[in-house]
């Protein structure tokens, strides 16, 4: 497996697991890395809450050594405030610094901090400026959209900005801020981006298994890729990715397999969670259901998940889903016999 350096450090030019506010907490990252994600980041930390002292923030800027090389993500539309945040989340050691400059929600953009910055080079500039002098030798990446919408596409002008401010590395996720996460990545501006900087480019968008992995890498000679959503419920991505990057056949995880991975990240966020069992199963709910996702009969289980109010009850429902998918495989090689038999 190659490698790549962004900055100081050292990661494996394989697939990273992109920052997802809500998702992609520590639990949700020690799983990915577990099964091969060469690199993860956390979830969104608010610079200006930083500065404030926001209770949450020790929660969420932690870093355990299974999560590592791992990166703190920051957002703001202020460079003093940056530069302040990025000096605070030093003492929690970060491998990398990574400034969002790409997150299309409402109450994020409405702050001038997301994907706003799209919209404004030159104070993107400034902000990665300041946060690359604060930062001293920790590298800092910004992550950003392919533009504001389909009639601004200026990632180009942006990475360029960025890369000028000291910024080593750019992550590209190819949609607009308009799309959100609907219709499909652009990967033509990524492949713009990468040829128009020196710095690292990370690929990000509609990467699902080994097969959409190799296309990225193949159409935009990105210097590595980022998993998004093609992480939910499928940590295993990661391995998938490397033997298709190694040239190995890969074999997905029996139903029963991902029964299994599912309820042992259950019990995961039930050790780091910093709140009650309660609360902890509410915000498993989700994950136990993409677990599930693309099975005979999955639509009805993914309902219940999402009333699971206790890891008893999880343990349930992961034995009840993998007897009916073994049902259906009994049932279905028993009609495929009769078929045969009969012709």
């Amino acid at each position: 497996m190659n490698n790549i350096k962004i900055g100081n450090v050292t990661l494996e030019q394989s697939a990273a697991l992109a920052p997802m506010a809500g998702v992609a907490d520590k639990s949700y990252r020690l799983m990915c890395r577990e099964y091969g994600a060469a690199y993860t980041v956390s979830e969104m930390v608010s610079a200006k809450g930083i500065c404030y002292s926001d209770k949450k923030t020790a929660e969420l800027c932690t870093i355990t050594e299974g999560e590592r090389p791992m990166g703190i993500q920051l957002f703001g539309s202020e460079p003093d405030f940056m530069a302040e945040a990025v000096k605070i989340v030093l003492e929690y050691n970060p491998d990398i610094i990574d400034i969002n400059m790409g997150c299309p929600v409402p109450k994020v953009v409405n702050t001038g901090a997301g994907s706003a910055l799209m919209r404004n080079p030159v104070l993107a500039a400034e902000i990665t400026e300041a946060a690359v002098k604060a930062a001293g030798n920790v590298p800092v990446t910004v992550k950003i959209r392919s533009g504001w919408s389909a009639d601004t596409l200026n990632a180009m002008e942006m990475a360029k900005a960025v890369e000028y401010a000291g910024a080593a590395a750019v992550a590209v996720h190819g949609r607009t801020r308009d799309q959100f996460y609907s219709g499909t990545a652009d990967y033509s501006v990524i492949k713009a981006v990468k040829d128009a900087v020196k710095i690292p480019v990370i690929g990000n968008g509609d990467v699902t298994d080994g097969k959409s992995c190799l296309r990225m890498y193949r159409e935009t000679g990105c210097d590595l890729v980022m998993v998004g959503r093609g992480s939910y419920g499928n940590p295993f991505i990661f391995e998938e990715i490397r033997a298709a990057l190694e040239g190995r056949a890969y074999t997905p995880p029996t139903v029963e397999e991902k029964m299994q991975i599912m309820l042992r990240h259950i019990r995961l966020m039930l050790e780091n969670s910093k709140k009650t069992e309660e609360y902890a199963i509410h915000e498993a709910r989700k994950h136990a259901a993409w677990y599930m996702n693309g099975y005979y009969g999955s639509a009805k289980f993914r309902g219940r998940c999402y009333t699971l109010a206790s890891y008893e009850e999880a343990e349930k429902l992961a034995d009840e889903f993998a007897e009916l998918q073994r049902n259906i495989l009994h049932k279905n090689q028993l009609k495929n016999s009769l078929n045969m038999t009969n012709g």
